[in-house]
């Protein structure tokens, strides 16, 4: 099939594309990888009246270290595929590395960007899960002006988020990895790159006699509207020894409590229940593991 007609604008510029958005409001639609938007045009279930094209927006596709806290800033147009092979963000977010390979194949992940991903709010996706799970924020802005919002407060809802109408996500804000701490990515699917049955991020700090848990962030994708945080999971956890006992309890609150997964063709809720389990436990040993220096 073809898309519907629509006005085509390629801006050089944030401003630019801004006021493009801002002059079609609700009918514009921007355009970055074009790896989910372009195939819901072609199938006229999404039918913009103007796309706004920010692949020539150069000022949008970058990778830096933010100095002042340690962490990185990667702007919205950065290809999925440059984060993947950045020795910058395997040092400085290694969760979010780890993401990376799972997302697509690698020639979608060739043209995909991590703005137009985050933006998507598939609750399938992984970068979505990673950043929820590394506490990273999100630059939005508009001709009204810009502002910052948490990756917890921006995913609404399936493939909802909150930005507003005329507003754009121009960069991806990581905090610096604790010290102490570990890491885990993994995601269960059907085939290698199909779409998620469950998934999981996580990342835990050992408190400073390297015993007990300080902090431990569990989040869970492909299992709800959204990630999923779960918090009664990492509740069981935060303050005790993490041992084998332990956090196989944590796995079950996570399963049992955290979650309220639906059922389709790819896997039935129980199923859903079952994997959110096994990669629980398995991503806290391993990131426990990585803590100790492991």
């Amino acid at each position: 099939m073809k898309p519907a007609s629509f006005k085509y604008y390629a801006p050089t510029t944030v401003e630019e594309a801004l006021a493009h958005l801002a002059e079609h409001g609700y009918d514009a639609k921007p355009l970055a990888g074009g790896q989910s938007l372009v195939p819901t045009m072609n199938f006229r279930l999404s039918q913009p009246a103007a796309l706004v094209d920010l692949n020539n927006v150069s000022e949008l596709f970058y990778i830096r270290p933010d100095n002042g806290s340690g962490g990185l800033r990667i702007g919205a147009m950065t290809r999925q595929a440059q984060v993947e092979q950045n020795a910058l963000v395997a040092e400085r977010a290694p969760l979010f590395h780890d993401a990376m390979p799972s997302i697509g194949f690698r020639q979608t992940r060739n043209r995909g960007t991590i703005g137009g991903s985050l933006a998507h709010a598939d609750p399938a996706a992984e970068l979505s899960a990673a950043t929820v799970a590394l506490g990273a924020r999100f630059r939005l802005r508009s001709q009204a002006g810009e502002r910052w919002l948490a990756a917890d407060e921006f995913f609404l809802g399936p493939f909802f988020t909150a930005l507003d109408v005329g507003e754009l996500l121009v960069e991806i804000e990581l905090p610096p990895k604790p010290p102490r701490s570990g890491w885990f990515f993994k995601e269960i699917t059907r085939r290698h790159h199909d779409f998620a049955m469950a998934g999981v991020a996580a990342l835990v700090t050992l408190d400073a006699a390297m015993k007990q848990c300080e902090r431990a962030k569990v989040v869970l994708f492909s299992v709800g509207d959204g990630p999923v945080e779960a918090r009664q999971a990492a509740a069981v956890l935060e303050g005790q020894s993490p041992t084998p006992e332990a956090i196989e309890a944590v796995a079950e609150t996570a399963a049992s409590d955290d979650i309220d997964p639906g059922g389709d063709i790819h896997a039935s809720a129980e199923y859903r229940r079952q994997l959110v389990k096994a990669l629980t436990g398995q991503a806290l040993t391993h990131a426990f593991d990585r803590a100790r220096g492991g």
